[in-house]
């Protein structure tokens, strides 16, 4: 069964102090920061805000839910402009009055405004985790910024951005930059403390929504105009993957893989940490382990040349490998895994 909450978001603030009394919990504050803890009889994480001049603030969300979870909110109100930047599993929103939801996918980013009469609406899956980072302004605080923001705008975002007594409607979903998700990393991951951090945080939420609205900007562009690259970086990388599952035995040079997908190879190597949290040598590395473990289960190939048949011209490196991945040598597993066969064979 699923869980609902109605929530108003005046201010980031709102959104925990309401989000706490609806979960029937408390909520800690400091400085320019609050932070809900998710109970664990709904699930694990956490939900935080931070809150800056000029009606600029920042919802950030890392949890994972044991129900789906609605929530909606308050009607009739003018709700912030929300620049949401999805990090993990994808979460689904809709206008009020809208048949379907749309899915917002890991990496993708979406700039939604509604309406006092056409409000939002999320749907939160269970079992998947969910990691956003939200921009929310409130447009009329922010509108005495605004001439320093826009200068080179298009007639669209001005309106969305003047647009202080929510009025229109606004969608719009891409993918998000490498830039920005290295800005968004950078906010998340801050140690400072006091003054300095309030600053720093400040500057990283108008460096994000500075990156934002220039991709915004670059999406007007046709296609091959585009300077920043965001879906078509990843979908490079993901051939990269490809291409080193289907030759593991024979991959070569990591300029080679960049070049065979039209990448430079800081771009590649930026986007495996990105998408896979890792360099493309450790996830070669990693494959090949992880291949040379399915052959044994699933093959009558020796040691040897399982050490060929994933690329590795060192048996001894292999072994080592293994065993830092396992726990044991590939020799024992391999007995293991045969041994076991035999076993079931005879039974």
């Amino acid at each position: 069964m699923r869980k609902k909450i109605k929530i108003r978001d005046h201010t980031t603030h709102n959104v925990i102090f309401e989000l706490a009394q609806s979960l029937g919990v408390e909520y800690d504050k400091s400085d320019h920061e609050c932070c809900v803890q998710i109970p664990k009889e709904i699930g694990s994480g956490y939900v935080r805000s931070f809150q800056f001049d000029f009606g600029v603030g920042v919802i950030e969300t890392d949890y994972l839910l044991k129900k789906d979870l609605h929530f909606e909110l308050k009607k009739g109100v003018v709700h912030p402009l929300k620049i949401l930047f999805n990090r993990e599993s994808g979460f689904f929103h809709k206008f009020e009055n809208d048949q379907d939801f749309n899915e917002v996918k890991r990496l993708e980013n979406a700039m939604i405004s509604s309406t006092t009469k056409n409000n939002h609406i999320f749907k939160i899956p269970a079992n998947t985790p969910i990691c956003i980072f939200s921009l929310e302004i409130n447009r009329k605080k922010f509108e005495q910024k605004i001439e320093s923001f826009l200068p080179e705008m298009n007639e669209d975002l001005i309106d969305l951005f003047r647009d202080v007594n929510g009025i229109k409607l606004f969608f719009y979903k891409k993918y998000y930059s490498l830039d920005i998700s290295k800005f968004i990393s950078e906010f998340v991951e801050c140690e400072l403390s006091g003054f300095m951090r309030y600053v720093y945080l400040e500057g990283k939420a108008y460096e994000i929504l500075t990156h934002q609205l220039k991709q915004y900007l670059d999406d007007l562009n046709e296609p091959e105009k585009r300077l920043i690259l965001r879906q078509a970086t990843i979908e490079s990388i993901e051939e990269a993957v490809a291409i080193i599952k289907d030759e593991i035995d024979s991959i070569g040079s990591i300029v080679n893989l960049a070049q065979r997908v039209g990448l430079n190879q800081n771009t590649l190597q930026n986007g495996f940490k990105h998408l896979y949290n890792t360099s493309v040598n450790e996830y070669i590395k990693n494959h090949r382990i992880e291949t040379a473990k399915e052959l044994m289960e699933s093959s009558d190939l020796n040691i040897t040349q399982i050490t060929y048949k994933v690329g590795i011209n060192s048996r001894s490196y292999f072994s080592k490998l293994f065993k830092k991945r396992f726990g044991v040598n590939p020799k024992q597993y391999l007995n293991q895994v045969r041994n076991k066969d035999k076993g079931t064979q005879s039974a």
